[in-house]
């Protein structure tokens, strides 16, 4: 099966874009990325992308399941009326990106600690000092605008039109949020940006210089790195290998 009809099945199956999703919570929880109860993941159900799945407000990411992530409609002003509502600040992001962001079929939200770190800087930009870091030449948005914790519309509004067409926004003060067509591109898209935080971090705890890539070099590692699609659903895949030996809960 390609890249093409995984997508394509993912889009219309709920059943497992729930085990996807709840794997990434469980797997990000593992790798203390999340913030207590906070933060929020969420997947599109429907082909016009404004039907998605989210985790349930406040329960820790280390006993969620499949079963327990709430389905919710975008544009039904109604749902933080419901007694399932999710998190207000995860209606306010995720109702506004899966309304506004058409390459948002999966937006994962999260303050992991080196990303979050950056993004307390002045300069949070990373710079191509590594291949890893080198991956999100000219493919990373920045938002320096924090206008505190996101539980009004505006907020969510305006997240969703500085992120634009890029699949993946260093957010100010805040966090990060990552972007992909399946849970499992997001993912791998979400690994590897806190991995180049912490290279920028640890770089910069240095003191010295950074040594960063021409142009010309860094975005011809950035094109490379398109061309290993498949590791991304292959790394995932791995990762949800290991959650079936040692919690396999996650997917009832």
């Amino acid at each position: 099966m390609n890249i093409q009809d995984r997508q394509y099945d993912q889009f219309f199956d709920e059943a497992a874009l729930r085990v996807d999703l709840a794997a990434a919570i469980r797997l990000a929880c593992r790798a203390d990325w999340h913030e207590g109860v906070a933060n929020h993941f969420s997947a599109a159900v429907s082909p016009d992308g404004r039907r998605f799945l989210v985790n349930p407000r406040w329960m820790h990411w280390s006993r969620v399941k499949a079963s327990d992530l709430v389905l919710c409609d975008a544009d039904d002003a109604s749902t933080m009326d419901r007694p399932d509502a999710p998190d207000p600040s995860a209606w306010s992001i995720h109702s506004a990106i899966h309304q506004l962001l058409p390459q948002a079929r999966v937006a994962l939200h999260i303050h992991p600690p080196y990303a979050t770190a950056l993004a307390g800087l002045k300069d949070p930009t990373i710079k191509p000092i590594d291949q890893v870091t080198a991956r999100f030449f000219n493919r990373l948005a920045y938002d320096l605008s924090f206008g505190g914790i996101a539980t009004e519309a505006a907020e969510g509004k305006r997240i969703a039109a500085a992120i634009g067409n890029h699949a993946a926004v260093m957010m100010g003060n805040h966090g990060v949020t990552t972007l992909g067509g399946t849970v499992a591109e997001a993912f791998d898209a979400l690994y590897h940006l806190e991995r180049a935080a912490r290279t920028m971090v640890l770089a910069h705890s240095t003191g010295q210089e950074l040594s960063v890539m021409p142009d010309a070099l860094a975005e011809e590692t950035a094109a490379e790195w398109e061309t290993y699609k498949d590791a991304e659903f292959a790394h995932f895949a791995e990762m949800k290998r290991i959650l079936d030996m040692e919690a396999p809960d996650y997917k009832d």
